[in-house]
């Protein structure tokens, strides 16, 4: 006799006598519970402040931070999938009560409310990490990365093509100037001596109203009436155009008209080994056991110059800075060396001749700076001692798995927001949602 084939029970259709509570529906050592619970342990005082009284009720902003959160966790950036979520994934509908905040709330949290607090709400979590052994802020392992901008990589205004412009409306405008003192030279008794190697936008105009002052009622070649004209009508605007973009490039020598924080830097992942620009940021972080400690964001392309500002905000984060610094030979600077030394931090910072000294046994001297030669040579003793070989092979393991973690793993290569004040809040979350899974796995 064969026997029959039995189903389980399927009725999609047929209703529950009482709702399932969400909470006996997931894992109790679940990722999403660590979240929450950490969160709510937050002292979010300051954040509460910035929220005006009247009107209608708000979300509450540790709801928010947990879907943000647990968003970065899992991979979801965009503010819309995160609304998609909330009405489809048990783990977010458990963390917002099944609230349903829509992708502008969201957004507006993230880009809004959270600027200026995002720092001081990762330093509590780093804080509690080092009460519970997890980490310690005496040791700190440095590097930088360079993440993509949102910002057009077309529309971009450089520096040294302002220069050059500049330097070409003042030499037509000493041409123009020229050539009508040669013209008049028989009218002018006093001839004025201009000074054409600095030009703005008062200077051009002025000058550009005695030259047709000059050549008034004297026939002109056409080409030179039109360069007249031309200049009349553009050269103040443009020098004007030229000031206000020099005031924006602050020093850099690039920025994206959509995203005037971000500046044009060559990427690793180039594979085409095109040489391309593109609009990005240089996040600097210090990291400790894979744990991320303090972050930064910088708009220069290379390390060198961010380690002073990046120190400033650890020491403003934690009222202390590290005991000592591990870095790259991408940090080896001068600077660098007499900033960690006024300091009092114990720099295990490679220069760049470090790996060849290694090879011959002899360091590498500079006869033009004995200070720097001292430097290196007092450097290359403490690169060499057991904990200086020590700290050296462990900042591979250390700084840089955890770039890996957020590019690769995470897939995080390109900011969803513009301004370098957004970006922070970010990289603020992602930072969060980072520790979070190490600590959950290390628990």
């Amino acid at each position: 006799m064969k026997s029959k084939v039995v189903f389980k029970d399927y009725k999609p259709k047929e209703n529950l006598l009482f709702p399932p509570n969400l909470s006996e529906l997931i894992d109790q050592k679940h990722l999403v519970r660590i979240v929450s619970s950490i969160i709510d342990g937050l002292d979010i005082k300051t954040l509460i402040k910035n929220y005006k009284p009247g009107g209608t009720s708000c979300y509450h902003p540790k709801m928010l931070l947990k879907v943000l959160v647990y968003g970065y966790l899992s991979n979801i950036y965009s503010s819309r999938k995160m609304e998609q979520a909330l009405k489809e994934n048990i783990h977010f509908m458990w963390l917002s009560g099944m609230s349903r905040p829509d992708h502008n709330t969201l957004n507006r949290f993230r880009s809004e409310r959270l600027k200026g607090e995002i720092k001081s709400i990762f330093t509590q979590i780093v804080l509690l990490l080092e009460k519970e052994g997890l980490v310690s802020l005496a040791t700190t392992f440095v590097d930088g990365t360079k993440i993509e901008a949102n910002a057009n990589r077309y529309t971009f205004v450089w520096g040294r093509a302002i220069k050059k412009h500049k330097a070409r409306i003042a030499e037509q405008l000493e041409e123009l100037w020229n050539y009508a003192e040669e013209v008049a030279k028989n009218e002018l008794q006093n001839p004025e001596n201009l000074d054409f190697k600095e030009v703005d936008a008062e200077k051009v105009t002025q000058t550009i109203e005695k030259i047709n002052e000059v050549l008034k009622n004297r026939k002109v070649p056409s080409k030179i009436r039109q360069k007249l004209n031309y200049a009349k009508k553009n050269w103040a605007t443009n020098l004007e155009k030229y000031k206000k973009q020099q005031e924006i490039l602050a020093g850099r020598n690039s920025y994206s008209k959509t995203d005037t924080d971000a500046t044009f830097m060559r990427m690793k992942e180039d594979y085409m080994r095109n040489g391309q620009l593109k609009p990005a940021y240089n996040l600097q972080i210090s990291t400790n056991k894979q744990f991320i400690l303090h972050y930064s964001i910088h708009p220069n392309p290379t390390d060198t110059k961010t380690l002073e500002s990046h120190l400033k905000g650890f020491e403003e984060s934690y009222d202390k800075v590290p005991k000592e610094l591990v870095a790259d030979a991408g940090y080896g600077s001068e600077e660098n060396y007499n900033l960690l030394q006024s300091k009092k931090i114990k720099a295990y910072v490679k220069y760049n001749y470090f790996r060849k000294d290694q090879k011959s046994g002899q360091i590498t001297t500079s006869q033009s700076n004995r200070k720097l030669a001292r430097i290196r040579e007092k450097t290359f003793k403490l690169l060499q001692t057991k904990k200086g070989i020590k700290l050296r092979k462990q900042r591979c393991h250390d700084v840089e798995p955890v770039f890996a973690e957020l590019k690769h793993n995470k897939n995080f290569k390109r900011f969803m927001l513009r301004g370098k004040n957004k970006v922070e809040v970010e990289i603020g979350i992602l930072a969060i949602a980072h520790n979070l899974k190490k600590m959950a796995k290390a628990a």
